[in-house]
């Protein structure tokens, strides 16, 4: 391809003064001459950060993403991006994945990038990245941070995420003391990368490789180990091929790479949050996928994939077992084989050898973790616009229950009576929580899997069924309905639900309702009074103003469809 032909030769290739300024100043970085002369220029999307602690390798793994670069005849040119870290952020990491999207999205338009390199970990940088990075559609390959070691503590294997979740009923319920918890605290993340449980970080990664946007193994090599480097050489050599071959994003997330994401994430037990990331991510692309194509294609999928938190083992396991082309080798008869890939093969090419080392972590189709592995969508009086269910993470016998309701009007309200031991509830009461949803808290944080009440966590009730219409954390677990839509904030029905309102689940028929007549309904309705907004200025604003509801995956309105990379006007 000659140097013309790249997007970048509009700063670099061009006579007089508007070639001479870019290319001087880029040579006062101790670039030689022959660096800008036709090559293509990479850019490497950083989301390192000391702030987001799954992230903090990533600066060192950009240099082995630049060194393939190099070895394929490219310019490497490095750049950050606001990152997202789920421990640190308030009040939530997913009110600024679209602000990060905007960041990537503007950046790439703005300078001389004729493909780039993702560099994501924790969980919202991955989706924040692609939807940034399709608005754009130049050659873009992704490479995940990996998963960290296994948290070890006294002989116990700790899940980031799901073991917290446990070991905090264990305090709360004196079964621990502050010292060992302490202790628990230092031996569960103890290395660089994100959640070894399957949470949103590793669900994230996975898919990213299910949909061909990233090299084989790319959701399962273990952050600190030496083949993650190797893959990052590797992605960086093949961005180059594909910029010389003129391969975009559109090219690889096809429908067909959206329907092998669902019955992936079915097939892992993937994170519920993989819902409304996907959903942004086909609005982007302008790729025909809905919120009930989740649960029409992910219906047969059984759970293969025996990990925290539906689980048992961790990622380290899964990666020594085969990883996700094992777990796509054993569904193929479900998959588009057809499929494009950022490695120039098809999934059906990547796939076909795939060998399994141990039939425990990735389990053979005739003895699934779970038969009904495919997120749930389910709907109803409750949901008129769909919620989400993940079966995986569910007890059985909590799929088809009717129940009183004890409402919390907002997070707030939660926290503040759910260890109350006068709390009127029982093992049969569904816990409601209002006002959590996109525009609600705002930004629709994991506040879905409600933590049980004290009095009835010490009776050894283990589950409950809970319903919101916030998020749910990927690495938690239990019979937990998400995402309802249209949200309380903006008046759906679950803003209408009062304390001793009978609700009835019924997973099976794919139904949430609540025993209210229309007559009723319509009543409560016109009584109803909305909160005002939580901002009134700045970003925050534009997120209340802007954000679609859940079923449109909390993308804003005016980044729907890609505009790709029009020529800009030259800024001298």
């Amino acid at each position: 391809m000659s140097k013309a032909r790249y997007r970048s030769a509009e700063w670099f290739a061009r006579e007089g003064k508007y070639g001479f300024l870019p290319r001087s100043w880029t040579k006062s970085q101790g670039f030689s001459s022959d660096l800008l002369d036709g090559r293509p220029i990479i850019g490497i999307c950083n989301t390192w950060s000391e702030l987001t602690s799954c992230n903090r390798h990533l600066r060192d793994l950009a240099e082995h993403v630049k060194r393939g670069v190099l070895m394929a005849g490219g310019l490497p040119l490095e750049f950050p991006v606001t990152s997202l870290g789920e421990p640190l952020m308030r009040p939530t990491t997913m009110m600024f994945r679209n602000l990060v999207s905007m960041d990537v999205e503007e950046t790439i338009r703005a300078n001389p990038i004729d493909g780039v390199v993702l560099l994501a970990g924790c969980d919202k940088t991955t989706p924040a990245l692609l939807m940034g990075a399709a608005s754009c559609d130049i050659p873009t390959i992704m490479v995940s941070g990996g998963p960290m070691l296994n948290g070890r503590f006294r002989g116990r294997k700790l899940g980031s995420g799901t073991d917290v979740f446990r070991l905090d009923e264990e305090y709360r319920t004196g079964q621990l003391d502050r010292a060992d918890l302490d202790a628990a605290e230092a031996a569960m993340s103890r290395s660089a990368g994100s959640c070894m449980t399957m949470g949103t970080a590793s669900t994230m990664a996975s898919i990213v490789e299910a949909m061909g946007m990233a090299l084989p193994m790319n959701g399962t090599i273990p952050a600190v180990d030496s083949r993650r480097a190797v893959l990052a050489q590797k992605s960086g050599t093949r961005i180059v091929e594909m910029v010389q071959a003129g391969i975009t994003m559109s090219q690889i997330l096809t429908r067909e790479s959206f329907e092998n994401a669902v019955r992936v994430t079915g097939a892992i037990g993937g994170s519920t949050n993989a819902v409304v990331h996907l959903l942004a991510l086909a609005g982007r692309l302008g790729v025909e996928f809905a919120l009930d194509d989740w649960d029409r294609l992910g219906r047969d999928i059984p759970c293969l994939v025996d990990l925290k938190p539906a689980g048992r083992f961790l990622m380290e396991e899964f990666f020594e077992a085969g990883g996700v082309p094992v777990v796509m080798n054993r569904i193929a008869d479900k998959l588009q084989l057809n499929a494009r890939t950022v490695d120039g093969r098809t999934i059906g090419e990547i796939i076909a050898g795939a060998v399994c080392y141990d039939d425990d972590v990735i389990r053979p189709l005739e003895r699934p973790l779970t038969h009904d592995g495919g997120l749930m969508i389910l709907r109803g009086n409750l949901a008129p616009g769909g919620a989400v269910l993940k079966p995986a993470a569910a007890s059985p016998a909590l799929l088809q229950h009717r129940g009183r309701a004890l409402v919390f009007k907002d997070a707030d309200d939660l926290r503040a009576r759910i260890d109350d031991p006068d709390l009127d509830v029982d093992a049969d009461t569904v816990l409601v929580l209002q006002n959590a949803g996109p525009r609600g808290y705002p930004g629709m944080p994991e506040v879905g899997s409600m933590a049980l009440p004290k009095k009835l966590l010490q009776q050894g009730v283990t589950d409950m069924v809970r319903i919101s219409d916030a998020r749910m954390s990927g690495t938690a677990f239990g019979t937990v309905v998400l995402h309802v839509t249209p949200e309380s904030a903006i008046g759906g029905p679950l803003a209408l639900v009062q304390t001793g309102d009978i609700i009835v689940l019924d997973a099976a028929a794919r139904r949430v309702d609540v025993e209210l007549d229309a007559a009723e309904l319509a009543r409560r309705r016109a009584e109803l009074v909305l909160r005002s907004p939580h901002y009134e200025r700045g970003y925050g604003r534009l997120f209340v103003d802007h954000v679609q509801q859940a079923d449109r995956g909390v993308d804003f309105d005016f980044l729907v469809g890609h505009s790709g990379t029009p020529p800009s006007k030259v800024s001298f």
